[in-house]
């Protein structure tokens, strides 16, 4: 039984092994299975324009790249489609992150300008980069001629800020006087900067002016920070070694007036708060909705409220656009008492101790009255237009007396003079630390002189300190008078020298029948030799024993150093740099107007080669007496908000202005548009917005394949 149970059981293992065997060696004998080939199908959807395919080894697309991001997508024909890269597209171009030039490649944008001007032949993005280059570099090249030409010195203006690529720009500003006497200013580097720091600062500004070969400059302007004052320190010894004089080196720091006043403001707004806050809120309701905008228009017409101003939101860090939303609110304080009363949602959203009261208007009422001096103080400080160095010590005394009668006010304004008074004298009270060049270029102003400046010193200083102030400020405008005299060797003689020679040699001169006065000859040449006779004023001495002009409307400061620069030839060219020197840094920081155009969220993959070239080139060549505008204009915004409320209104929504908005653009670069591929970038700069909407209205009507 066991023998046979032992047998029995072995079987079924032969049995196995034998199968096995035998499957193994008919898989041995099956010939390689041969993949079946996929028909090619070309790719025929137009969102291929936007990617770049990706093939496997047998040729197939089967991934796609985007060409403006990067990203890859999944595109198989039978697993996956173009939906998702159609989708993608759509999304970019409502959400841009990352387009610069290549919106001229757009389809809609080359319909669009079809349309405009149909003969116009768009060049590529590579033909506008080069052209854009090129005129950058030509444009350069002159300039720099020109001042290695040119033996004046240049003040410099400079600061820093930080674009949508989160990469930190620093634009530096050159400012002179031309030989014409006319005003200029160009920016001469507009670079990437990759710390704040101090030393940073400082081998950035010496990289640029060696690089333009810039030695000679006067004075740089820049913000009230620590590491600017490190940054200075480094370039005047920088300065000392490149051989200028240590006199001149003395008034390299200018501190920014604009940006001290901002502080000063600053600190009595803390005072108001309250008030100002309540304010915001309640034109932040108004302004968020155009049903309740066109609902308060509604009401000031009833009312029979015309005022120009529209409301207007303000910036917090930015006081005088507080100023312009505070002294435009004002004008609708019983609007807003009525709206109140009509809306519900109004007390229910901002609660009823957050509603600007009867109090609340009155201290806003003040407040506008106090902010408007320092507004068009700000105004004055900031042109560029005209010369605001010789405005500099009168701008600080006028604001001594407007701060000491807030001093002396009651209640909040009281507390706001006592606040500003503070921060006025930590940066102003004491002249010993102040630049003395804006002492010398109220001196040069031939409206002023010294006539008014010792009256001045003793109001900010008091009678002993205001005296020594102004004995330093004569000795200071001497030695560096004497300092040009030395570069400029074109100095007066001692007074009738030509009469002084000995009596023989003018007996030759004389004409016949003149007489010869020997005797007044010999006089003369004893009190020389004993120094009696007393030499000829120097330039300085002469321009300051001269009567003040009077400030008429029509007065013109270079003009008049213009007329007088034979007779001063030595002074002039010290009024010249004195003169245009810059008393803020509005200059600089305009420029980042300009930038943030240029690099918007629509052009963020720009490089910081073509964004230096696109703000300098726009500057060198656009027209030089354009005025630097302090504040944005916002008479387009109203317009807009008008027609936003008349449409609403008719439920019609923004398709009426968009076909205005077309017409008047299609007209525009109908006009404007030529072969410079510079002006086709300025123009392509305008009508970027419009280029974005084209090609996602072409995109959107995209079928998948």
């Amino acid at each position: 039984m066991e023998s046979t149970s032992g047998l029995s059981g072995s079987q079924p293992e032969v049995e196995a092994t034998t199968v096995e065997t035998n499957t193994s060696q008919s898989q041995q004998h099956l010939p390689p299975r041969v993949p079946k080939k996929r028909k090619v199908v070309e790719t025929r959807s137009p969102i291929w324009d936007h990617f770049e395919k990706i093939k496997d080894y047998e040729g197939i697309v089967v991934k796609g790249k985007c060409l403006y991001c990067a990203r890859v997508y999944c595109c198989e024909s039978k697993k996956h489609g173009t939906s998702s890269l159609r989708l993608h597209v759509v999304n970019y171009f409502k959400n841009p992150h990352s387009k610069d030039t290549r919106i001229v490649e757009g389809q809609g944008f080359r319909k669009f300008v079809f349309v405009c001007c149909p003969r116009f032949k768009i060049p590529s993005r590579w033909t506008i980069s080069r052209d854009i280059l090129k005129i950058f570099s030509d444009e350069r090249l002159n300039l720099k001629k020109f001042f290695r030409t040119s033996s004046q010195r240049v003040s410099i203006t400079t600061d820093t800020w930080t674009s949508v690529q989160r990469i930190n720009y620093m634009c530096i500003t050159a400012h002179f006087i031309d030989s014409e006497w006319k005003l200029q200013k160009k920016i001469i580097s507009f670079v990437p900067i990759y710390s704040h720091k101090g030393e940073s600062i400082a081998k950035a500004l010496e990289s640029c002016l060696m690089d333009w070969g810039l030695k000679s400059v006067f004075s740089v302007t820049v913000e009230n920070a620590s590491s600017n004052d490190t940054a200075l320190g480094f370039l005047k010894k920088k300065f000392v070694s490149w051989g200028c004089t240590v006199v001149r080196s003395k008034y390299l720091h200018m501190r920014c007036i604009a940006h001290i006043l901002n502080l000063v403001v600053h600190d009595g707004l803390k005072e108001s708060d309250s008030a100002v806050k309540r304010v915001r809120d309640s034109v932040r309701y108004v302004r968020s909705s155009p049903a309740r905008l066109q609902r308060f228009r509604e009401l000031a017409d009833v009312m029979g409220v015309e005022a120009k101003k529209s409301l207007c939101l303000d910036v917090p860090t930015r006081w005088n656009s507080t100023y312009m939303m505070l002294s435009a609110a004002l004008l609708y304080e019983k609007v807003f008492e009525e709206y109140a009363s009509s809306d519900n949602g109004f007390k229910s959203d901002l609660g009823e101790n957050n509603i600007s009261n009867f109090m609340d208007w009155e201290t806003i009422s003040g407040l506008v009255q106090i902010l408007k001096s320092f507004y068009e103080m700000t105004v004055r400080i900031s042109g560029s237009l005209y010369v605001t160095s010789n405005t500099f010590f009168s701008e600080i005394s006028d604001l001594s007396c407007l701060l000491s009668n807030m001093v002396e006010a009651d209640g909040s304004v009281k507390l706001m003079g006592t606040n500003m008074r503070a921060k006025f004298d930590k940066y102003w009270g004491e002249p010993e630390k102040m630049n003395f060049l804006i002492f010398y270029a109220n001196i040069l102003d031939p409206r002023d002189k010294i006539e008014y400046m010792p009256i001045q010193f003793t109001q900010l200083y008091g009678e002993d300190k205001g005296k020594t102030m102004f004995d330093k400020v004569v000795v200071g405008l001497k030695e560096l008078f004497q300092d040009y005299v030395s570069c400029f060797p074109v100095q007066s003689v001692p007074e009738n020298s030509a009469k002084s020679a000995p009596s023989v040699i003018i007996s030759y001169c004389v004409s016949v029948g003149k007489p010869q006065a020997l005797l007044k000859s010999q006089i003369k040449k004893q009190k020389l030799g004993t120094g009696d006779l007393s030499m000829k004023k120097t330039e300085l001495e002469v321009y300051l024993s001269e009567v003040i002009v009077d400030d008429e409307d029509s007065f013109d400061l270079l003009r008049l150093w213009k007329l007088n620069s034979d007779r001063f030839p030595v002074l002039s060219k010290m009024a010249r740099d004195v003169l245009d020197v810059p008393i803020s840094s509005v200059a600089s920081e305009s420029a980042f107007s300009t930038s943030g155009r240029v690099l918007d969220a629509f052009r963020s993959s720009i490089t910081p080669k073509i964004v230096e070239a696109l703000v300098c080139a726009q500057d060198w060549l656009g027209l030089a007496n354009q005025p630097i505008s302090v504040e944005e204009n916002i008479e387009d915004v109203e317009r807009i908000e008008k027609e936003l409320c008349s449409t609403s209104t008719i439920g019609v929504g923004l398709l009426p202005t968009i076909p205005v908005c077309v017409t008047v653009y299609v007209y525009q670069i109908s006009m404007s548009l030529r072969p410079s591929f510079l002006g086709w970038a300025m123009e392509l700069e305008s009508v970027q917005w419009l280029g974005d909407i084209l090609n996602v209205a072409t995109i959107e009507h995209l079928t998948p394949e």
